[in-house]
């Protein structure tokens, strides 16, 4: 699709601001890896081969059976048992106790089509845990990182920096869908607000005045006592009281620019409302709106983090970055995950900054770069 001069003149223009070009780069780069965690680290295997056939368990339900086992549940495919099943196809009794690990090495000695025996394969992700996965360590829980656990794990013995590949995939997903629906909403109550003034405006500045007024907090302890805090819940409790952020900015652009020469004449010549709104007026009121997004989409993250901190937000097992925090807090004793919450926020919001500084700057017509 080829972009209008308009917009690549836009592009060029933050494409010169080489910090926030090259953060876009390098955060666009971590977003996408975020969202194949499932494929970067995972108890599940990537890929297995049971008697010929190839399966993905990260991608479907498989059971023990499946494989031979006994049980219709999951199978645990960290667990030896399971693992024989798979590398034998079937073919082998695997049981409980050292036997277990003695056939399994006895099997890779093995060539395949030896006696009818098809050697299964299994194929691990980078990371072999999820960010729900309880780990057997040596030593008590939070561990030091080491070769298995970069970044150490948690009081709960789950491996850390899977926690913050989940951690940064939910954080960022939440930031950019609350700042997407509290654009949408801030900016047409502001638009008509400004647009239209007299009456329209005066009772909508009322009712952003009460509105504004409830105490957030407190409704949000309400809701977290009757229902179960979930993804979509804390979205929806960000975008009610997080669209009047954006009003007052485009409200006053609106009342500015509704009195220019070029709006009187669209309304001379019978252009509708709603095409003066957003074709004429709108794009002045963007360089206003957009330097007011970085602190939507970071203060969504900084929201996020807090509830969960505060015990508010998502469940415990839910990889956030606030229960991180939350932990290291708890134990003083592991610094790696003070360290690790402190390097993620830093890096994952300044990032951010740096990319909306130059969005900001691009749609500002009065800005160019050399």
């Amino acid at each position: 699709m080829k972009l209008s001069p308009l917009n690549q003149r836009r592009w060029q223009n933050f494409k010169s601001n080489r910090r926030a070009f090259w953060s876009l780069i390098i955060f666009g780069i971590l977003y996408i890896l975020s969202l194949g965690a499932e494929m970067i680290a995972n108890d599940k295997p990537f890929l297995v081969s049971y008697r010929g056939e190839w399966r993905a368990p990260f991608l479907s339900f498989y059971s023990e059976a499946d494989f031979g086992g006994d049980f219709k549940t999951e199978a645990n495919y960290r667990d030896p048992v399971v693992q024989c099943l798979i590398k034998s196809g079937g073919m082998v009794a695997c049981f409980e106790g050292p036997e277990t690990l003695l056939q399994a090495i006895d099997l890779d000695r093995m060539e395949p089509g030896a006696e009818g025996f098809s050697k299964g394969f299994i194929l691990w992700p980078l990371i072999p845990y999820s960010y729900n996965t309880i780990n057997n360590i040596d030593g008590a829980a939070p561990s030091a990182p080491d070769s298995k656990h970069l970044l150490g794990t948690d009081d709960t013995a789950r491996d850390v920096l899977t926690r913050v590949i989940y951690g940064f995939r939910l954080s960022v997903t939440f930031a950019l869908i609350v700042t997407l629906l509290t654009s949408v909403i801030g900016i047409a109550a502001g638009a008509v607000q400004g647009y239209f003034g007299g009456l329209t405006d005066l009772i909508f500045q009322r009712i952003i005045e009460i509105w504004s007024a409830t105490p957030t907090l407190y409704v949000i302890i309400i809701v977290a006592a009757i229902w179960r805090m979930n993804f979509w819940l804390m979205v929806g409790l960000s975008v009610v009281f997080g669209w009047v952020g954006l009003v007052g900015v485009v409200r006053a652009e609106f009342l500015r620019a509704r009195n220019f020469e070029y709006v009187r004449a669209a309304q001379a010549l019978g252009v509708s409302s709603p095409k003066i709104i957003f074709r004429h007026v709108l794009p002045n009121a963007m360089v206003a709106t957009l330097t007011m997004l970085p602190f939507v989409i970071t203060g969504s993250i900084g929201t996020l983090a807090a509830l969960d901190y505060l015990g508010l937000g998502l469940p415990s097992s839910s990889p956030s970055l606030g229960e991180l925090t939350q932990q290291a807090k708890q134990n003083i004793q592991a610094p790696w995950l003070a360290f690790t919450a402190f390097v993620t926020f830093a890096t994952m919001l300044s990032l951010l900054v740096f990319i909306f500084e130059g969005v900001r700057d691009a749609f500002d017509p009065r800005k160019t770069f050399r």
